[in-house]
This record gives C-alpha cells, sequence and structure tokens, in this order.
C-alpha cells in the first residue's frame, strides 16, 4: 500500500524563503519513495512524502517550525493511494 503525508504550513510575515529553506533542509529517520516540496501564495509550503507502508504504519514526519517562523499551527494530512491513475 502506498501512503502520502502532507504537510503545510504558512510563513510569518515576510518568512517565506525561510520556511521553504527549513522545510528543505529537514531530513527524515527513514527515506521515503518519493518527496516533494511546493509552495503557494500567502508563503505557504507543503512537503508530501510517500511512503510504501500500511495507513496506520509509524512514519516519520517534519516536525513543526520554531513559532517565529509560521503564522499558525502545522496541518497535516494522511491518505492511502485507491490504486487508480
Amino acid at each position: 500500500m502506498t501512503v502520502a503525508l502532507m504537510w503545510e504550513a504558512r510563513a510569518a510575515q515576510g518568512r517565506g524563503a525561510d520556511l521553504l529553506t527549513w522545510a528543505d533542509g529537514q531530513s527524515l529517520a527513514e527515506l521515503p519513495l518519493r518527496r516533494e516540496t511546493f509552495r503557494a501564495p500567502q508563503d505557504r509550503v507543503l512537503v508530501i512524502t510517500w511512503w510504501d507502508a500500511e495507513y496506520d504504519a509509524e512514519l516519520p514526519e517534519l516536525p513543526d517550525p520554531a513559532p517565529d517562523l509560521v503564522s499558525r499551527p502545522v496541518h497535516r494530512w494522511r491518505f492511502e493511494s485507491v490504486g487508480r491513475s
């Protein structure tokens, strides 16, 4: 089964580049099958990691950044593949 973990944060005012750099620099205890980083308006950063694991498996996740780097708590979601393209 493939599980995707999504981590999304909104940077504090004027800190979008800092948050993006911080997210890119975070290593995980294990390597995922795939990892992609995205950015969006309002200085939002999204990191998606894909894993070959069961839905409820314990998987390494990005931590919370320092409070001064974000404008709100980090959002996290977990999805499982339904096997369709």
